[in-house]
């Protein structure tokens, strides 16, 4: 993910592990988030106002 982002010019990317109710946020120079079952994920700042319901997901 981190290359994909890197040479498609993308500022942020989401990795969702539905299995082990993993998310895993990448953006450019910052360090990998990861989250345990969040419910909702902001794409704040790069798409203002856009949360991804994850409940259904799950």
């Amino acid at each position: 993910m981190v290359e994909y982002l890197a040479e498609s010019g993308y500022r942020l990317g989401w990795l969702i592990d539905r299995h082990q109710r993993w998310v895993f946020v990448y953006r450019p120079q910052q360090d990998v988030q990861c989250l345990q079952g969040p419910s909702q994920i902001s794409a704040e700042p790069e798409l203002p106002g856009f949360v991804l319901n994850l409940t259904k997901v799950w």
